[in-house]
């Protein structure tokens, strides 16, 4: 692999970044994930406008444009002999030294990383959910960001387990639905389409507004709140996504059967998400 380093691009091996940088001693960054296809950015508009809020919110100042991170994802899927890919974008606070920053940071660096995506099954491969023992963490400034600080994320996945038909399921403090160690989760319930509100702690994603956004082109009713685990078990039909694996419809959740996998609605989200990819400039 072949990843981009502050202009640069070199083998993975040899990248280095600086013990002194705040992403790494204090987990201040951020990092897009998303799906290059055919050489296109997918909802490449959203993930900036996300990246440059919370920039913003954590006080670094982005040293590149649009078009400069743009170009610098293609560099290194072009570096890597790809066309489809996943990519990870990802800006640090760069090297301040030892010591919290209280006015800002001037310095931050860029790494962009991609690799190849496996072929997408059409319909595609249903996976279980697992309900996790460990609570979605609150998000610690006034919103969640997609942040280097990944712990919860990563003790999620311990307890999970390298299961990859499996995707495991947060529930807040409370016992409110939350998300999946990578995903957002949707459920359709009489034709309506719901998922849990951003208020309950969970990252807006990216795929998820899409998602809105298409369920709202095809008249579906849209329901976002505080649910609890119980409303999964009633469900039509349940799917999670991401910007990587797209929709992904879910056939049970700890042990428990859904009605109907991959069925009618999921289907037809299914079908306008590749429809709005295939007509992405």
């Amino acid at each position: 692999m072949h990843v981009y380093v502050n202009g640069t691009i070199c083998p993975a091996e040899e990248a280095s970044v600086s013990v002194l940088d705040h992403g790494f001693l204090y987990g201040i960054g951020l990092f897009e994930t998303l799906r290059v296809y055919d050489r296109k950015l997918f909802l490449w508009d959203a993930h900036y406008a996300r990246l440059s809020s919370g920039l913003l919110a954590l006080q670094i100042r982005p040293a590149w444009s649009k078009e400069e991170l743009k170009q610098a994802i293609l560099r290194t899927v072009d570096a890597n002999e790809l066309r489809d890919a996943y990519v990870r974008l990802s800006v640090t606070a760069g090297a301040e030294g030892v010591g919290l920053v209280a006015d800002g940071y001037e310095r931050p660096a860029l790494f962009v990383f991609a690799k190849p995506v496996a072929a997408l099954q059409d319909p595609p491969q249903p996976k279980k959910l697992l309900t996790l023992s460990l609570a979605r963490q609150t998000a610690e400034g006034h919103q969640r960001f997609k942040s280097h600080n990944y712990l919860n994320n990563a003790l999620a996945r311990q307890e999970l387990g390298a299961k990859p038909d499996v995707e495991g399921l947060f529930l807040t403090h409370d016992g409110y639905l939350a998300e999946g160690i990578v995903s957002n989760l949707f459920w359709i319930k009489d034709g309506s389409l719901f998922t849990p509100a951003l208020d309950t702690g969970i990252l807006d994603g990216v795929t998820r507004q899409h998602v809105l956004k298409l369920a709202a082109q095809l008249s579906m009713p849209i329901v976002e709140g505080r649910f609890g685990r119980e409303v999964l078990l009633l469900a039509d039909e349940i799917f999670v996504t991401n910007s990587v694996q797209e929709i992904v419809p879910v056939q049970e959740i700890d042990g428990h059967l859904i009605a109907s996998v991959y069925g009618k609605f999921t289907r037809e989200l299914h079908r306008a998400y590749r429809h709005s990819i295939a007509m992405e400039e």
